[in-house]
């Protein structure tokens, strides 16, 4: 580890900035061809062969397939020594029918034109440091990152750094924790006006659910999310349903006091069984914990952002929704900022937003991003005092 003068660290910085500058053009092309191109959750084939190969074209070393997820990656690049590792996290998977709704092919990309542009400074300068990028995909239905977590991937990453698109440019998101919770229901088919008597609705199951669920609202905490959808009603409408499946997500600002919540809404579906005669599985199928933004990385953040825009929001009132990056939080030293795309008021997960993550709003928001990582993680690297604050904040708070 070294530390640079002031002086030194701003040209180091500036050159940063041309660097990742000059990727800018390919970087809009990479962007337009995941956006055209989506692909849901764990099977971002394509995206992750194109950014692969982007990285290992610059000199990283590749590997595909971590914590048995086939579409995550992990390329490396170290300098004159192998700390500090900083981590730069790639988000690739669009939505079913609304594609790119969330813009992950602008903060992927925004994370590969950090990672080269402070792998050319790095190797240019013989300058300390190992540059990990870091494919992690299925964030949108499978929380990929947490199985990453548990594996170990993370394990020796002094700061991981994202930054995910939004309708305001926001230091400290608000992100709470979730659980995905799958209900079973199977009773007795038969026919449905001949012999009603001889079945077992397990639709009836899944009504009664939602229906104790809707019980359960008035008496939780503020900040609590409950929601679901019925992904099995039937097969026929004249044949008593033998089998039905509703799905919820779970949310709570604390993932403590998740626990606790989806303790309540599993016996809201015990009890919908025992009252109408089915049997009942549970199944749960992601997690995800809340969000802890370490305060001494996003004060570096700032500091860089504010290179480029004035227009920066500490934090938000409401709540965004949950990210898998909440698990990573929790292991090592983490940012995940947001970066304004399209005009206030334009939900995620809408077409509007779709549009704008294939707009000239949404490139130069991408290449805002990419600067103002490269030179976060690039001031890690040069500047000891910082990188110890950094570790000393997250070791207090953990």
């Amino acid at each position: 580890m070294i530390t640079v003068t002031e002086k030194e660290e701003n040209r180091l910085k500036s050159e940063l900035e041309e660097r990742v500058e000059a990727l800018k053009n390919r970087m809009v092309e990479l962007s337009s061809e995941i956006h055209e191109n989506p692909e849901r959750s764990l099977q971002e084939y394509e995206a992750r062969d194109l950014l692969v190969s982007e990285l290992a074209n610059e000199g990283f070393e590749p590997k595909k397939g971590l914590a048995g997820l086939e579409t995550a990656f992990r390329c490396t690049f170290t300098g004159s020594e192998p700390e500090p590792e900083i981590c730069f996290m790639f988000e690739y998977d669009a939505l079913e029918d609304l594609g790119h709704a969330c813009g992950h092919n602008l903060s992927g990309v925004a994370s590969l034109g950090a990672a080269i542009g402070l792998k050319r400074v790095v190797e240019e300068h013989d300058l300390p440091g190992k540059i990990v990028a870091l494919g992690t995909p299925g964030e949108e239905l499978y929380s990929g990152k947490v199985p990453m977590v548990n594996a170990g991937v993370f394990d020796g990453v002094d700061a991981a750094l994202m930054a995910h698109m939004f309708d305001r440019t926001v230091l400290n998101p608000k992100f709470i924790a979730l659980e995905g919770l799958e209900f079973k229901f199977t009773g007795r088919a038969s026919h449905a006006a001949g012999a009603p008597e001889e079945g077992i609705n397990a639709l009836n199951g899944v009504i009664q659910t939602f229906e104790n669920i809707n019980a359960l609202r008035q008496h939780v905490k503020d900040g609590v999310r409950i929601h679901g959808i019925i992904t099995d009603g039937g097969s026929a409408i004249n044949i008593v349903p033998e089998k039905a499946v509703a799905k919820f997500f779970v949310r709570a600002e604390e993932s403590r006091y998740l626990e606790e919540v989806v303790g309540r809404v599993k016996k809201c579906a015990e009890g919908a069984a025992v009252g109408t005669g089915t049997n009942l599985e549970i199944d749960s199928f992601e997690s995800s914990e809340d969000l802890v933004n370490n305060p001494v990385l996003a004060e570096v953040f700032e500091e860089n952002l504010r290179r480029y825009t004035e227009r920066v929001q500490e934090t938000t009132e409401e709540i965004v929704g949950s990210t898998d990056v909440g698990n990573v939080s929790k292991a090592v030293p983490t940012i995940h900022p947001m970066i304004k795309i399209t005009e206030e008021g334009t939900a995620l997960h809408t077409e509007a937003f779709a549009r704008a993550a294939q707009s000239e709003k949404g490139f130069a928001a991408m290449l805002l991003a990419a600067k103002a990582l490269g030179l976060s993680a690039l001031e890690l690297i040069v500047n000891e005092k910082t990188l110890s604050r950094v570790r000393k904040t997250f070791q207090e708070d953990n």
